[in-house]
């Protein structure tokens, strides 16, 4: 038999016991196994958050301080060396089922990831999830090979070598600006099949078909793929050096020059309309202008040569006048330009002066000087083309002058070239001229006189020279006197 201080003795030793075992119970919660909201993670530059769902009893286990987070494993499952990829704020998850989103890192790449849960209050961890692919596509954009030609060749019993370009041409988003990316090269069996050929930066060919490669991302759909290639193989003299125009073809020149490529080669000449293009000896040529372009591949026991038709969409332009025009004074020369442009503005220059009023094809000029004129594309392919010409006064052979002059400077500047007599005395009138040097040599004698002596360079010195003339009318009036020649 007990006492009644042995039974209170026990009564509270069973109390204590019984809340010993619950704070046990309530200090520890299980986990399930967490479900994937999804069956690839495939995560790039714009998309990269996945969610999980999970449960864990009882809720009632959870201390306030608890954080749950997500591990995510290695390309091959293992937790070893596991990534916390997501950590709850503290006491943020307090309700089962509860639901995480989280992102993926930048270096992830494999077919046979798993995630897993813990809680930090209390401590417990879920047994891992379902495998799944999960790549970081850190480049997901179409890329060239090849320098974006998209044929090439190789010699009878030869190779020829594919590989990305690094950057490329235009705005190529080259993979290879990312070290840690791999690529699969494939051949093309059919307009939507092909097959696997090999790994690497770079494809060594030999047999002919249609080529390209496309970044390793797994089972996970990519954009980063390259261009197609179709491989020839070739003997000297065929025309298969497959020119490509950055631009296209026809371009628009006012984005800037387009660059024309050829094939792989061992050395190279360009042409243009037929000729030769000195110094264009590369792999690519750029240019604005129109015309038939040709080159001449060396691919070392053979030769090839490839041929474009090249065609600028600048619009084109012509003008009615000539570099150099004359008129008289008060007179006007009226200048038109037509073109084929889209929306023109047309901007009139005198002496390198805008002239405000001139806004349309046609301009009608009466002063003097050098003019251009200015035809811009304001709409579709903008861009401008330019004319320039200049108006002078023209010359009278003939001026209204009443003295003979004795002095004359003929240095091309059209002002007192040449000796001009009165018209008295010229051409019609059957005047003899009569003109000597000043050792009594005949230099001119003529009844045609047409006001244009000297017309030959006098090889005058630094010394003036001094001439004489005979003027005899058919009346047999008789002017005499002396021309100096002055440099």
């Amino acid at each position: 038999m007990y006492t009644n201080k042995t039974k209170q003795q026990l009564y509270l030793l069973l109390c204590f016991f019984i809340l010993t075992s619950q704070e046990k119970i309530n200090s520890q919660i299980v986990i399930g196994t967490p479900n994937l909201g999804f069956t690839q993670a495939c995560a790039n530059t714009e998309f990269n958050n996945f969610s999980t769902t999970f449960v864990f009893s009882p809720e009632s286990g959870l201390n306030a301080s608890n954080q749950f987070l997500i591990e995510l494993s290695n390309e091959n499952g293992d937790f070893s060396n596991a990534t916390t990829i997501y950590t709850s704020t503290a006491g943020s998850v307090t309700t089962s089922p509860a639901t995480l989103n989280f992102s993926i890192p930048t270096t992830t790449a494999g077919e046979n990831y798993r995630i897993r849960i813990k809680s930090t209050a209390p401590v417990a961890t879920s047994s891992g999830s379902a495998s799944f692919a999960a790549y970081y596509k850190i480049q997901d954009a179409p890329f060239t090979i090849n320098n974006l030609v998209s044929t090439g060749a190789y010699c009878a019993g030869g190779s020829y070598l594919l590989s990305i370009d690094n950057p490329g041409t235009g705005n190529n988003n080259s993979p290879l600006n990312y070290p840690s990316l791999t690529y699969s090269w494939y051949k093309e069996t059919s307009p939507t099949t092909s097959v696997f050929v090999s790994n690497g930066a770079t494809l060594s060919v030999n047999q002919e078909g249609t080529y390209f490669v496309e970044t390793d991302y797994g089972s996970c759909t990519s954009n980063s793929f390259s261009n197609r290639v179709t491989i020839t193989e070739v003997t000297s003299g065929e025309t298969t050096a497959g020119i490509s125009s950055s631009l296209g073809n026809p371009f628009c020149p006012d984005q800037g020059p387009t660059v024309l490529s050829a094939i792989n080669g061992n050395s190279y000449q360009w042409f243009k309309d037929g000729v030769s293009i000195p110094e264009a000896t590369n792999q690519m040529y750029e240019t604005t202008e129109s015309g038939i372009y040709a080159v001449q591949v060396d691919l070392g026991d053979c030769s090839v040569s490839g041929v474009i038709d090249l065609i600028s969409e600048l619009f084109e332009a012509s003008i009615n006048v000539e570099e150099t025009n004359t008129i008289e004074e008060g007179e006007t020369l009226n200048i038109t330009v037509t073109s084929t442009a889209t929306s023109p503005a047309f901007e009139w220059f005198l002496d390198n002066t805008l002239i405000p009023e001139a806004t349309g094809n046609s301009f009608n000029a009466s002063n003097f000087g050098n003019y251009t004129v200015i035809i811009t594309e304001t709409s579709g392919c903008e861009g401008s083309r330019t004319f320039t010409f200049t108006i002078n006064e023209a010359f009278d052979p003939f001026p209204d002058v009443e003295k003979i002059p004795n002095l004359i400077s003929p240095n091309g500047d059209t002002i007192n070239d040449t000796w001009t007599l009165p018209t008295k005395y010229v051409t019609g009138t059957n005047t003899e001229v009569l003109i000597m040097d000043n050792r009594g040599k005949i230099v001119l004698q003529t009844k045609d006189y047409l006001n244009n002596w000297p017309e030959n360079d006098l090889e005058l010195t630094n010394v003036n020279k001094v001439f004489y003339y005979i003027i005899t009318t058919q009346d047999n009036e008789v002017k005499k006197g002396s021309i100096t020649i002055i440099k």
